[in-house]
């Protein structure tokens, strides 16, 4: 009896760490990033504040939707992101790492069709 409860307590115990857990977006992964942090206001959606201020800025001349600008740098995507621009405010360090800001920036100056794949 002793050693069923014994059995009976270790399997409790070792099932939740046995259990295989969810995959998680790399938090570096620039998409991740950006729909974490940028999709909200500038997915390909003209009634997103982002996407419409880009819209009527250029007036169709370049794509509003950041995912299918060809135009953008990293450095571009890196000084909007950390001084803000009209009523888009700055994000922090703390809150898109260097890291994470390299990889969005990656992410938006790859050629329509390869974002998301490797180079």
């Amino acid at each position: 009896m002793r050693v069923q409860l014994s059995a009976l307590c270790l399997a409790l115990v070792c099932a939740p760490a046995a259990q295989a857990a969810p995959a998680k977006a790399d938090p570096r992964d620039g998409k991740a990033v950006f729909e974490k942090w940028c999709a909200a206001c500038h997915a390909p959606n003209p009634r997103l504040a982002g996407t419409l201020a880009l819209q009527t800025k250029y007036e169709g001349k370049i794509p509003a939707a950041l995912e299918a600008r060809t135009d953008l740098t990293p450095e571009i995507v890196a000084a909007f992101v950390r001084n803000g621009v009209a009523w888009m405010a700055p994000f922090r360090k703390t809150e898109i790492s260097d890291a994470e800001l390299a990889d969005l920036g990656d992410y938006l100056t790859k050629t329509p069709g390869t974002k998301g794949k490797a180079r």
